[in-house]
């Protein structure tokens, strides 16, 4: 998996300012523990390589990477500290074109056209978008997206517990960058229980995991009319026929077949259908690929291999 991928199925990648080294490896653990495997560890402190170093030597399972990256000397300094992703703030050709070439993940900075299609053309197609609150957030990005549909965000900067869902749920958004999971007071302070959480609540906020309907299944086409006929008369609820199935209202879909689950399938609504994946791999739960549908390049939907309860389960995409 390539690292930009990785930093993509993370709800959030943790930007993390430590002024004492010897506190790296404990946020790097408690990062782990609420459910995020990135972190992007700032050069705003004299202490930054050091701690790059020392999750690389100690958390191999946390892919550890440098942001505030202002200028070569530093990328190679984040390199030979076993860093393995550089974040800058801006762009600078020269920085880039360095990483390229040394096998390096970097995302620069860009919010102009000009900063976007430079990085294209230095291979970059996930950029930085920083500050995000001030260069006009979710819209801005949004309308850039029109002309560059294969430019992926990673907005910081105004992203937070409360709008994370909405950022999560972007098409052209990457994943968010974030210091509010692990503040420098909580860091200095040694509050790492409460980093775990704060990791977990925006997780669960960026999945934005819901139930979408429940499906039944029957041996007919005839048989799924009738099903949601009576389901309509007792409760109102209209009842629309598709290609494979009929649903009455939006929560029930009675199946025209005997389809996956041996008593029907359960649908879940996510944000982000491949980030959910990735993170449900992490619990032991895993897509059963041959199912998934998409829209154009997006996945869309797709079912878990085996049963809960004896209910096949789908995603879906909100």
């Amino acid at each position: 998996m390539k690292y930009s991928e990785r930093l993509g199925n993370n709800a959030v990648v943790p930007v993390v300012v430590i002024e004492d080294a010897n506190n790296a490896v404990p946020t790097a653990k408690a990062l782990l523990a609420g459910g995020i495997d990135v972190m992007e560890i700032t050069l705003r402190t004299s202490a930054g390589l050091d701690a790059i170093r020392a999750v690389s030597n100690e958390v191999p399972e946390m892919l550890v990477g440098a942001g505030t990256v202002l200028n070569l000397e530093q990328a190679k300094g984040v390199a030979a500290a076993g860093g393995k992703f550089i974040v800058s703030p801006g762009f600078d050709p020269e920085l880039v074109k360095w990483c390229m070439d040394n096998d390096l993940t970097v995302t620069p900075g860009c919010v102009t056209p000009s900063e976007i299609m430079s990085a294209l053309k230095l291979g970059v197609d996930v950029i930085k978008f920083f500050p995000a609150n001030v260069y006009g957030g979710l819209s801005a990005m949004k309308g850039l997206s029109a002309p560059f549909g294969n430019v992926k965000f990673i907005p910081t900067g105004g992203v937070d517990g409360q709008n994370i869902a909405e950022y999560a749920a972007a098409p052209y958004v990457h994943t968010v960058g974030g210091s509010w999971v692990c503040t420098k007071a909580d860091i200095a302070a040694g509050n790492f229980e409460k980093i775990t959480q704060l990791c977990k609540e925006a997780v669960k906020n960026a999945m934005g995991f819901e139930l979408a309907h429940v499906g039944i299944n029957t041996e007919s086409g005839d048989a799924a009319k009738a099903a949601a006929e009576e389901f309509g008369k007792a409760f109102g609820f209209a009842v629309k026929d598709g290609n494979s199935s009929v649903f009455a209202g939006s929560g029930i879909e009675v199946m025209k077949s005997m389809y996956l689950g041996t008593n029907g399938h359960i649908a879940i609504r996510t944000n982000n259908v491949k980030r959910a994946i990735a993170y449900l791999e992490k619990k032991g739960f895993y897509a059963d690929m041959e199912t998934a549908k998409y829209k154009g390049e997006k996945m869309i939907a797709v079912y878990l291999k085996g049963e809960i309860g004896g209910f096949a389960i789908h995603l879906l995409q909100k």
